[in-house]
């Protein structure tokens, strides 16, 4: 959730710490603090409520730039959004500077032992690590001793990532993690340490991973790795292929209608990957198909709108491979594993690779000896390494909170698996084809959505998305998509549950939002339709061009109907997008959240 960046002989630390911070925002941003130094000693620890843009106001009128830094985007765990409990975190004695990131379990037990003599200046788990560290150098342990002392404190399940410095050896980093995303980037002068790559891209392309128990000491000019069994390792770089322009808005007001915008790229470049020009399938080996196959049941994991996603692909995996699948919430099945089939095999979807709670569940089945595929956007991800099996999503860096183009990867990649075990009955990569020409289509009609969230939400505070069948599962991931953002209390459901206790809720007015794309439960959508219709609901009907009729507020054209959930979503993101610009709210950046939660 929160983000860490550090840099060590770069020249100037503060630019390449604050642009960092930038590009991190989207992970947790209630607060940002960095703390500046030289080799002299001379520091700056700068730290402000909201916004980078704030602190980097309050940074650069200092006017000390440092020559290494440390520096840390914060969404809120202990303690409430202020100055005192933004990181970095120091020491008593000014001497360690520290900033974190996850959740330290046995954090007050810790303090109550050993620091019962120190004056506290924030509510948070992270001063606690700090002011341990320094109790340790003051029992005469080296930094790195110190350092690992406290790591070795933590209670089993914390799971953290920690950036250390000693003012006593001002330019040396220490780096450690466990279970939270932390990279060190390589540069021909320098070293970075990262939550995210794309915060590094414009100082390197070359990253090298830290795996859990890690502990790393970067020096301007050196580094070096010890494994969790205090080993020294050397471990190569890998290049990560992303343009720094991918990474910025351009033209556009928000990442999120930019990442809308982007999606019928994204089914262009998925079907350019995972298929050769004859329309053969490639990119996905005969290891992973034939385990797949072996298997007497599928169990997909997942959290937010990548359960989502799973939902749709349940159907291709049933309907085209045969075989059983289930979709579960990973947070759940963390801590309350079902009965598994004989022969499972699990699949993991995440757009960032680094979902704690998805990691806790595959941490559990590698153990009992099952094995796993990870769909991830984000390749050398936590996720994407520790399965057995890796398949990338090519969305593209997704920035805004409100994922959008992840989303249409995750159903894409998920069909394109399943056609590979299967036979989907058409031809999968021809009408991807179309999809991508549809998508275009309707977001270059956006206007009409920009018109329909206005009339329908400005001045709501809760509304409904409806559907039936792959219809109820988009209906979901609509739902969500509007309460992030707009904050407008939103439900989705199957539309055959209203009768049964939620039409109690419609009220004059209220906005019912129905999805309409499957033939076969038309008819009876319609007649849902009505019944909220009667009680004085305002409904918008979003139809596909088979099944529309005068009045839909807009005909989605139509490709195969189980890929209808690739167009039926495009509607509902550019609704909670016009939605939310309505409300005067921050699209990219909604309160409360983040885009990656790497903490349970």
């Amino acid at each position: 959730m929160c983000g860490i960046v550090g840099v060590t002989g770069v020249g100037d630390a503060l630019p390449y710490l604050l642009q960092g911070l930038q590009k991190l925002e989207y992970r947790g941003y209630d607060s940002a603090g960095v703390f500046l130094t030289d080799a002299s000693g001379k520091n700056e620890l700068i730290k402000e409520k909201g916004r980078v843009s704030k602190l980097a106001e309050k940074a650069e009128a200092y006017g000390f730039n440092g020559t290494a830094g440390i520096a840390h985007t914060r969404w809120a765990t202990h303690g409430n959004v202020t100055v005192e409990n933004a990181h970095p975190q120091k020491s008593a004695n000014n001497r360690f500077f520290l900033v974190h990131n996850g959740v330290i379990e046995n954090y007050k037990e810790l303090k109550d032992t050993y620091l019962s003599n120190v004056d506290f200046v924030s509510e948070t788990d992270t001063e606690v690590a700090v002011q341990l560290v320094n109790h340790f150098a003051e029992e005469g342990m080296a930094t790195v001793d110190a350092f690992r002392k406290m790591i070795s404190m933590l209670e089993g399940n914390s799971a953290y990532g920690f950036l250390l410095v000693d003012e006593n050896d001002p330019e040396t980093l220490y780096v450690a993690k466990k279970k939270s995303p932390l990279l060190i980037g390589v540069s021909d002068h320098g070293y970075a340490v990262t939550s995210d790559a794309a915060a590094m891209i414009d100082l390197t392309k070359d990253f090298v991973e830290l795996r859990d128990g890690d502990v790393a000491i970067v020096k301007p000019d050196s580094l070096t790795i010890f494994d969790e069994n205090g080993d020294d390792i050397v471990r190569e770089p890998f290049t990560l292929e992303i343009d720094p322009e991918d990474t910025d808005k351009g033209a556009y007001p928000y990442y999120m209608l930019k990442e809308v915008d982007e999606q019928a790229v994204v089914a262009r470049n998925i079907a350019g990957h995972y298929y050769d020009e004859d329309g053969n399938l490639q990119g996905i080996g005969c290891a992973i198909t034939d385990k797949m196959k072996e298997a007497d049941r599928l169990y997909i994991v997942a959290a937010g709108t990548s359960y989502h996603a799973g939902l749709v692909g349940k159907r291709y995996f049933e309907q085209w491979a045969k075989i059983p699948t289930e979709v579960h919430i990973s947070s759940e099945f963390a801590y309350d594993q079902p009965m598994l089939s004989e022969k499972p095999f699990f699949i993991f979807l995440s757009q960032s690779g680094e979902t704690a709670d998805s990691r806790e569940v595959l941490d559990n089945v590698k153990k009992q000896g099952y094995p796993a595929l990870t769909l991830a956007n984000v390749m050398n991800s936590t996720l994407t390494r520790e399965a057995d099996f890796a398949l990338p999503l090519l969305a593209g860096p997704e920035i805004a909170v409100a994922s959008t183009k992840a989303y249409t990867a995750q159903v894409i990649v998920q069909a394109i698996l399943a056609s590979s075990l299967g036979n989907p009955g058409f031809d999968l990569k021809a009408e991807l084809a179309k999809v991508a020409v549809e998508i275009q289509a309707i977001t270059d009609d956006k206007e009409k959505f920009k018109a329909i969230a206005e009339d329908a939400l400005a001045d709501q505070h809760s509304a409904f998305y409806i559907g039936r069948g792959l219809d109820a599962a988009v209906a979901l991931e609509a739902a969500l998509k509007l309460k992030e953002i707009s904050y407008i209390q939103t439900e989705g459901f199957a539309a055959g549950e209203l009768k049964h206790g939620t039409i109690s809720l419609i009220e004059d007015k209220t906005p019912v939002f129905a999805l309409l794309t499957q033939k076969k439960t038309a008819g009876l959508l319609r007649g849902e339709v009505a019944q909220v219709a009667a009680r004085g609901a305002k409904t918008i009907v979003f139809a596909s061009k088979g099944v529309a009729k005068e009045g839909d507020a807009f005909v989605l054209p139509e490709v195969n109907e189980l890929l209808m959930p690739l167009l039926a979503v495009i509607p509902t993101q550019l609704v909670a997008y016009y939605a939310t610009l309505a409300r005067g709210l921050d699209v990219d950046r909604p309160r409360n959240l983040a885009k990656s939660v790497t903490v349970q």
